[in-house]
């Protein structure tokens, strides 16, 4: 017995869920949103050249040719050129847009300092990689609450401080404070909602995380559209979030996670909470038939899990090793056309709101996909259509229309697989290491937001190499995920031993043999 044969009779995906998942979890997935990319915005790079207005005289004594720079139409300068050798810009840069005061303005981030744009989210992105590795043990061991608002907090103090910086060491300070939050802030808000459902909506509760998400992306982009002065940026979006403070006492904590701990009260608590708002009857019978189980099952379990634990068994470690591949693909590709987006070519505005607007459409073949295909078909198609389109680029350089096709094609590919990895995950991963497991993977899977501003730097000049790169990726990652077994509409495992009794599956036709297993749970084995 576990808590998916308790939640039919309190309700899989009654009004009380949904009242939580609506009004709390959905909002709080746009702090994520939002903090992982107006640092694109901050530090856009306008129109610049050297400031000339001396011009006529420099021209008289320095041979330089006479540029009107009054039709805005000089590219990118650096230096001043004569007939025999390059000036410096020594009386500083005049940029094309005033009303668009961006860090790299306010401090010259340009020419020989252009790099510190790219080193800032480099930065950003390794503390994302920290704060992710530490949220695991925060989650799994204070519980799902706790670590979301205490990693909401840190996210709004140092995003409101990002807008008080005075240089540029300081900003990337602040942004470093801010990165720490970036992704793992979005953990609880998705484990939590397919934690409170049963197994037939966790596929609808994935969608609908996923859906709030992309609007996050559309909203911040009409956002930065809007509000084009980075300090005010930094407040426009962060503080709303605050707001997110008043709902700690309406969120209730994972009954899932209180079970797998041993804390039966809190958990019968929310589970009569929840059964009184459905209309429902709670039998208290059910708890106490699960605390027997439990008790008979302590001696061959313990209370604290570490990253050890995911490598102990056959079947756990390899999952572990292929999730965390295909999650290190996934986040490198998603973020990393996120972040190609603005250097795509003509409005960089427009180009990050579509990439934000065709993630939507993805879902209205996604939600049947899944459940007619599984997630591991799914999965596969879908990395594989992004990868192909990436890779589509190299034979249309240089024209910007169809690059962009492809790439929003890509990015609807990558999405689509974006939704169906955590699901999947969360569905392998036992509930006793699941924060670990999902940190460790998504953890690894920010080393790819390390190294991405990297390739996307080296793809100015050569505007497909990123996607190539990109497309690659997509498409490695999509042949492997068909080793993993489906988990359309199984139970979710409990403990260690759970997960060893769904086995690799090599194609779905190489099954790594198990000797008298049934794929079920083990609480159910004993019924």
């Amino acid at each position: 017995m576990d808590l998916d044969d308790i939640l039919p009779t309190v309700g899989e995906f009654g009004k009380y869920q949904q009242l939580i998942i609506w009004f709390i979890l959905l909002p709080a997935v746009f702090p994520c949103g939002f903090h992982a990319y107006n640092q694109l915005f901050m530090a856009t790079v306008p129109k610049h050249w050297c400031n000339i207005s001396n011009l006529s005289n420099m021209t008289q004594h320095s041979g330089l040719e006479n540029t009107s720079v009054s039709n805005n139409t000089l590219e990118n300068q650096c230096f001043l050129r004569n007939i025999s050798q390059k000036i410096p810009c020594d009386e500083g840069w005049m940029y094309k847009d005033v009303k668009t005061n961006s860090v790299v303005s306010e401090w010259n981030l340009i020419c020989d300092k252009d790099f510190l744009v790219t080193l800032a989210l480099v930065v950003f992105g390794i503390s994302g990689l920290v704060g992710n590795y530490i949220f695991g043990y925060i989650q799994d061991g204070w519980g799902r609450k706790p670590a979301y608002y205490l990693y909401l907090l840190i996210g709004c103090v140092f995003g409101i401080a990002t807008a008080f910086a005075t240089n540029y060491a300081m900003w990337v300070i602040f942004r470093i404070g801010v990165g720490f939050t970036v992704p793992a802030i979005l953990g609880t808000p998705y484990v939590l909602a397919i934690e409170l459902v049963g197994p037939s909506e966790r596929t609808l509760v994935t969608i609908l995380i996923n859906i709030a998400y992309s609007l996050s992306l559309i909203s911040l982009a009409i956002i930065v559209w809007a509000v084009r002065e980075w300090r005010m940026m930094a407040l426009v979006t962060t503080v709303p979030f605050l707001a997110l403070f008043f709902t700690w006492p309406l969120l209730p904590e994972s009954p899932r996670w209180l079970l797998a701990q041993g804390n039966f009260d809190k958990a019968q608590t929310i589970l009569q909470t929840m059964a009184r708002v459905n209309g429902r009857q709670f039998p208290k019978k059910l708890i106490t038939d699960y605390k027997i189980e439990k008790l008979q099952d302590k001696v061959n379990c313990k209370t604290n899990y570490g990253i050890h634990d995911l490598f102990k068994t056959k079947n756990l470690k390899w999952k572990t090793i292929i999730i965390t591949f295909l999650w290190f693909t996934n986040t490198s590709v998603y973020v990393g056309l996120s972040y190609y987006a603005p250097t795509l070519g003509g409005d960089e505005y427009l180009n990050f709101f579509l990439a934000g607007a065709v993630e939507l459409p993805t879902y209205l073949f996604l939600w049947p996909a899944m459940e007619r295909l599984g997630r591991r078909w799914t999965l596969c198609i879908s990395m594989i259509i992004g990868g192909t389109s990436c890779l589509a680029t190299f034979l249309v350089q240089n024209d910007y229309v169809t690059t962009l096709v492809l790439y929003c094609v890509g990015k609807m590919g990558i999405s689509s697989s974006f939704v169906v990895l955590p699901l999947m995950a969360s569905e392998l991963y036992p509930t006793v290491v699941r924060g670990l497991g999902m940190s460790l993977s998504s953890g690894i899977g920010m080393l790819g937001p390390i190294f991405i501003p990297l390739v996307n730097y080296l793809g100015s000049d050569i505007l497909i190499l990123p996607l190539i790169i990109m497309g690659t990726m997509l498409i490695m990652g999509g042949t492997s995920s068909l080793l993993l077994p489906e988990t359309l509409n199984q139970h979710l495992p409990q403990n260690l031993q759970d997960a060893e009794l769904t086995p690799l599956d090599c194609f779905a036709f190489c099954n790594i043999p198990q000797k008298n297993v049934k794929n079920k749970s083990v609480f159910d084995s004993r019924l």
